[in-house]
C-alpha cells in the first residue's frame, strides 16, 4: 500500500507551512478534577484504576509525589510556580543522577513556524541521526527508545509497509535500496493532541507539539492516533548509559518540555530539539548528517533554506490522505532515489546495529 504522494514543484497545500494558532487550553483542568470526573463517569474508583492500568507498576514515591501529582497544568503556572517546578525537577535529577542539570523553560517565539525537510536523494541510511538524537535528548537505553526510525526500502518501490527498519549492515548504503527516516511530523492538525483526555500534549506557537511528562497519565491514546509511529511509551523506568566511573552520560542542558529525564508510564516524542532550535541552533540529527540530507528552518522567512526548497523542489509528505498537514516533508534533488547513484559508502563501525536500535515503542 503506497502511503506517499508526490506533489508538483510548487504545490505546498499539503505541507503544514501556514501559521497556526497554539492548541487552546481549557482553564481550570487539573488531574484531580479529571480523576474525579472520570471516577463518576465509569462508575467508581475500581473501574478508573483499571482504565489507568499502565500506571500500576509506577514507583510509589514517584506516583504519589504530592507536588507533581497536584501540579497545575503547564499553561496555568505563574512564573513563580513554574520556577518551583523546575527547582523540584533539578533536585530530583541531582538525587537520581548525581549532577545538577541546566534546566530551563524556553518559550516558543511568536511568528516562527519550524519546518523540516529531508532529501531522499542523499540519505544513505547510516543512522547517525538516530544516535545523535538519543544522546541529545536523553533517551532511555533500557528499554531502548529512539524517536527516529530509518526505513530501508527496495529500489523500484516506495511501499513503506514492506520496508525494513531492522537492517544490520556493516556498510551503507545498500546499492539496491534507498532510505527514508521517519519521526514526528509535527502536524499542523495533530490527531494525537485531539485524543488526549487531559491535555498533556499540545501544539505550541512555533508549530512544535510537546508533551508535559508530569501531566501525562500514560493512556497511550496519542500513540494509537499517530499515523507516523512517532510516539514512544516508557514501559519501565528509563535507564541511561554510564561511564567507567559511574557517571551518567546525560545531556546536562535540558528544558521542561523536551529532554529532561522521563519516568515510567509516560509518553515521549520528537520535539525538534526545542532546547536547541528555540535558541537559534539546529537539531542534533541535522548537525551529524554526513551527506547534508536534512534541512530545518523557519518557513515564514522566505529566504530560509526550507522556504526555498518548498518553492523549487519536487516535494511530498507522508500519508497525505490522512489530512494532518505535516511540517516534515521529503524531497528529491538532482538524484532520484530509484536511480543507482555514486553515494558515498559509510562504514557504521561503533554504532549499535539497526536491529537493536531502530524500533523503539
Amino acid at each position: 500500500m503506497d502511503h506517499t504522494d508526490c506533489s508538483s514543484q510548487h504545490d505546498q497545500r499539503h505541507v503544514g507551512t501556514s501559521s497556526g494558532t497554539p492548541t487552546p487550553y481549557r482553564a481550570g483542568l487539573t488531574r484531580r478534577s479529571f480523576l474525579r470526573r472520570s471516577t463518576a463517569a465509569v462508575g467508581g474508583m475500581a473501574a478508573l484504576v483499571a482504565a489507568l492500568s499502565p500506571l500500576k507498576d509506577l514507583d510509589v514515591e514517584d506516583m504519589f509525589s504530592v507536588e507533581r501529582f497536584l501540579q497545575k497544568h503547564y499553561k496555568e503556572l505563574s512564573p513563580e510556580e513554574l520556577e518551583k517546578v523546575l527547582e523540584r525537577i533539578r533536585a530530583q535529577v541531582e538525587r537520581d543522577y548525581k549532577f545538577r542539570p541546566e534546566l530551563k523553560d524556553i518559550k516558543a517565539t511568536e511568528g516562527v513556524q519550524f519546518v523540516y525537510g529531508l532529501n531522499l536523494s542523499r540519505c544513505i541510511g547510516c543512522r547517525r541521526c538516530v544516535h545523535a538524537c538519543v544522546k541529545e535528548n536523553n533517551q532511555s537505553r533500557s528499554p531502548e527508545i529512539q524517536y527516529i526510525r530509518v526505513l530501508e526500502i527496495p529500489r523500484g518501490t516506495i511501499d513503506i509497509e514492506h520496508s525494513n527498519h531492522y537492517y544490520d549492515r556493516k556498510e551503507v548504503p545498500d546499492p539496491d535500496s534507498f532510505y527514508m527516516p521517519v519521526q514526528c511530523h509535527q502536524c499542523k492538525k495533530p490527531p494525537c493532541v485531539k485524543v488526549c483526555p487531559i491535555e498533556a500534549t499540545w501544539q505550541e506557537a512555533d508549530g512544535i507539539t510537546v508533551i508535559d511528562y508530569d501531566w501525562c497519565i500514560g493512556c497511550r491514546y496519542c500513540e494509537a492516533a499517530c499515523p507516523y509511529w512517532a510516539r514512544r511509551f516508557n514501559f519501565a523506568k528509563p535507564t541511561y548509559a554510564q561511564d567507567d566511573e559511574g557517571n551518567y552520560l546525560l545531556n546536562h542542558t535540558m528544558t521542561y518540555l523536551s529532554n529532561r529525564p522521563r519516568q515510567q508510564g509516560v509518553m515521549e516524542k520528537c520535539h525538534f530539539c526545542l532546547q536547541r532550535t528555540r535558541v537559534g541552533r539546529l537539531p542534533a540529527c541535522l548537525e551529524v548528517c554526513p551527506v547534508g540530507a536534512r534541512k530545518f528552518g523557519d518557513v515564514t522567512d522566505p529566504e530560509s533554506e526550507v522556504s526555498q526548497i518548498l518553492r523549487s523542489k519536487r516535494i511530498f509528505v507522508l500519508k497525505k490522505e490522512v489530512g494532518t498537514e505535516p511540517r516534515f516533508f521529503y524531497y528529491f534533488d538532482e538524484r532520484h532515489p530509484q536511480t543507482k547513484t555514486s553515494a558515498p559508502t559509510v562504514t557504521i563501525e561503533g554504532l549499535e546495529p539497526g536491529g537493536r536500535t531502530g524500533g523503539g515503542h
